[in-house]
């Protein structure tokens, strides 16, 4: 009794004349799975990606953030170290998410309604929720 393929198991391997050898990296390659939905791992990232509400202030905390950065206007050239918290709205989506820049500020544009930092970020007034620093506590303990 015979089995399948006994008349070529014994055979030597078929070495083509035309075409070149492959590399088991381009061969593995070949049999890789392909990219049928381009795109989906961003947008399951994007989807995944968390984002946070805006906090609205009350007039309060508007009138006290103001009067702090009268304060920082008017000792601007003392350069004080200051911290900002501030709200970025996202982009692509809606939310965002709170960012907090240390540093000293270069100008306080009225106009345009924004901190310029000396690090070059520009910070909307409208978006600042707190503004710290050594300036204010000397301020409040009566120096």
């Amino acid at each position: 009794m015979t089995r399948s393929y006994d008349d070529i198991i014994r055979l030597p391997h078929h070495v083509s004349l035309k075409h070149p050898h492959m590399t088991n990296i381009d061969r593995a390659a070949q049999f890789s799975p392909f990219a049928a939905l381009t795109g989906y791992d961003a947008a399951i990232k994007e989807t995944a990606r968390l984002t946070v509400e805006k906090v609205e202030l009350n007039e309060d905390i508007k009138d006290a953030l103001s009067d702090r950065l009268q304060i920082i206007a008017e000792r601007i050239k003392e350069h004080p170290e200051i911290t900002i918290t501030y709200f970025q709205p996202d982009a692509k989506k809606n939310g965002g998410a709170y960012a907090t820049s240390i540093g000293t500020v270069q100008k306080i544009d009225e106009y345009d309604r924004i901190v310029v930092m000396t690090d070059g970020i520009a910070i909307p007034i409208d978006e600042i929720i707190s503004i710290d620093g050594p300036i204010f506590e000397t301020m409040y303990n009566g120096q």
